[in-house]
């Protein structure tokens, strides 16, 4: 049996609406269909071969088992199609690995060509529907091989003679130059008759042609990370369900935050959060239709309830999200349990208030055009915060302990009540910005008071706490105090000097690991990436350019070869750790990336462009937020 590979060693394809994980030894180990959250057909990912995967691959010379790993893989272009070369001692392979974007069933394509000389190939499809947990009923139909099991059938179509074997779906072949064989396997319920047979070159050319157009459309970035920008888009697009707009934090679940540790979670839904910030992200590079998509999507999730406001929401709206686990599932690396749904929709998170309204004002200031519907939900959403900003929560990092007053929950509170004055101000927005005004002001001064440390001269976790929390990075993006006040300047030293590990990532906040800390889990978990590309906004902002840059590329060279980031990092194993890919850390990496382009091209401040003071001393000064220094100008 084939040890699990580390998270990095995957690709991600995909079709919008679902996506499918392929490791560099060709074995496709993760593949939900027919959507993100549905059950896993193969699951090897989080188990073994035996819960399921397809692995396409040259075959191991005589007397040896297993693969050897790809010579060279990437993404043709700038799209989700992923070509993997192999060399053998007879000659050279390549495999080329998509999912075509579509109205009906899904698909995964996988085109193998020769390139050189004759190399012998094997495809073994092992399906485990029910997340590794079913058997499939294997058997032939007219010529094509088909696994059915329950609702699920997995048709699996090819020009070369196929067998089942064990419980997988095995063909052995010879490839010589210049000759190609595609496999195609298509999901549709068990009950309606067989799909089609597709046309390979076709969808191929199809889907180039669709991820080219999007990014070449779309994309207004052309600064000097052009390449990650733009790959990092393409991952947040491939995590975007077409048909509703919803956007998922990952397509995964389960990928421990520590190797062996039980911080495992599904992400596999649509945070608000999340969703918001990377909305923030694709339109500040020029993609304002996902943003529209993503307004219907709010609008159906929320409906006419907002005073009961999830924090996430299935990826078509769906409440339910009860979380339980599988115990038939060892866990990526032996790391238990493996859980499916997450209570944490349950919570009380008073930032996604802030979140959601600072993105519906981004988009007013990106043109998008007016919706009443969306204006009168607005409404209903501040009239709610309103009546609860003074309560504790379980803040942005969804803890599972004591409620508290975090403080960049009631930052974010401010976010909401300010945006909403300044669209009531611009009249996009129906509402008295009066006693706003007057409340905006009064969150302000009570985060000043309560959620700030003069002795340390920085902000901290929550009120009267000691313990800091990289969330206060984000002071000056949000424009609750200018970079260049002292709070804000100590407020980054400070969590550089306390949540840094030695090689300048950052960590969330302290974990103490034995169910006292404030999250109130056991384990650890590794540096967050996300938290690390606020440190790099945090550094310039505050007139550390040099030390931003030298940060923002050394985060540039953790992602895997295919550009991919996971949501953390463990420097001392030097291994991506958590859901992969992360939405999180790939919008993180966007908007550091626009905002150092933008300081570096800045010749003079304007009224909406972010100035770069040099950081002054650090005495305590008057309470006072800063002037336009909303996201889209950072």
């Amino acid at each position: 049996m084939k040890r699990l590979p580390r998270i990095e060693q995957y690709g991600l394809i995909g079709d919008t609406q679902t996506s499918a994980h392929v490791c560099d030894d060709g074995s496709m180990d993760w593949l939900c269909l027919p959507r993100f959250d549905s059950p896993a057909v193969f699951a090897a990912l989080l188990g073994t071969q035996r819960h399921g995967n397809w692995q396409i691959a040259p075959a191991p010379p005589p007397g040896r088992s297993g693969s050897a790993a790809v010579a060279e893989r990437r993404y043709v272009g700038d799209s989700l199609v992923l070509e993997s070369l192999w060399r053998t001692p007879t000659g050279s392979v390549r495999v080329l690995d998509f999912m075509p974007p579509r109205d009906g069933a899904p698909q995964v394509i996988r085109v193998v060509e020769g390139l050189t000389g004759v190399v012998e190939m094997v495809s073994a499809m092992r399906p485990r529907p029910g997340y590794g947990s079913v058997s499939p009923w294997i058997h032939e139909v007219e010529g094509r091989m088909v696994a059915e099991a329950g609702a699920d059938a997995l048709w699996l179509d090819t020009c070369v003679p196929q067998a089942e074997k064990d419980g997988a779906v095995v063909s052995g072949f010879a490839i010589g130059a210049g000759q190609s064989v595609a496999f195609v396997l298509s999901w549709c319920p068990s009950h309606t008759a067989a799909p089609d047979i597709p046309a390979p070159e076709a969808a191929l050319a199809e889907t180039l042609a669709y991820w080219q157009d999007w990014t070449q459309e779309g994309c207004t970035y052309d600064g000097p990370h052009r390449e990650a920008v733009v790959r990092s888009l393409i991952a947040l697009k491939a995590m975007t369900y077409g048909p509703s707009g919803g956007i998922v934090a990952a397509p995964t679940t389960s990928l421990p935050e520590e190797i062996g540790g039980g911080r495992n979670w599904d992400y596999r839904f649509t945070w608000l959060r999340d969703a918001s910030t990377a909305l923030a992200a694709l339109l500040g590079t020029g993609h304002q239709q996902e943003a529209q998509a993503w307004r219907r999507w709010l609008l159906r999730a929320v409906a006419g309830d907002p005073e009961n406001l999830q924090i996430m929401y299935g990826i078509t709206g769906e409440r339910d999200l009860r979380e339980r686990e599988l115990p038939w599932l060892p866990g990526y690396e032996g790391s238990a349990p493996v859980r499916v749904g997450n209570e944490a929709a349950d919570q009380l998170q008073l930032d996604v208030y802030g979140e959601v309204i600072d993105t519906l004002y981004l988009a007013h200031q990106s043109g998008v055009a007016h919706c009443t519907d969306t204006a009168v939900l607005h409404q209903r959403l501040i009239e709610h915060l309103v009546q609860r900003w003074q309560e504790p929560d379980e803040g942005i990092w969804e803890i599972r302990g004591a409620r508290r007053h975090f403080v960049h929950s009631k930052v974010m509170a401010w976010v909401a009540v300010d945006r909403t004055i300044r669209l009531a101000e611009a009249g996009a927005l129906d509402v008295d910005p009066a006693p706003l005004v007057e409340l905006r002001a009064a969150i302000h001064q009570e985060v000043c008071t309560k959620g700030f440390d003069p002795a340390r001269n920085t902000f901290t976790q929550s009120y009267g706490s000691q313990e800091l929390d990289a969330a206060t990075l984000l002071i000056p993006r949000v424009g609750f105090l200018p970079p260049d006040d002292p709070r804000v300047v100590g407020t980054v030293d400070a969590v550089r000097r306390e949540l840094s590990t030695p090689d300048g990532l950052v960590r969330r906040y302290p974990t103490l690991g034995d169910r006292t800390g404030v999250d109130g889990l056991t384990g650890d978990e590794g540096a967050f990436l996300l938290c690390s590309f606020w440190l790099v906004d945090g550094l310039a902002l505050t007139g550390r350019l040099d030390e931003a840059r030298a940060l923002f590329d050394r985060l540039l060279a953790l992602r895997n070869d295919l550009g991919l980031l996971a949501e953390e990092y463990d420097p001392v194993q030097q291994r991506q750790l958590g859901n992969f890919p992360q939405a999180f850390s790939h919008m993180g990496l966007i908007q550091s990336a626009l905002l150092l382009q933008r300081l570096a091209t800045q010749s003079s401040p304007r009224h909406d462009a972010v100035a770069v003071p040099a950081p002054r001393s650090t005495s305590h000064s008057t309470c006072q937020p800063t002037a336009d220094l909303t996201p889209q100008h950072a």
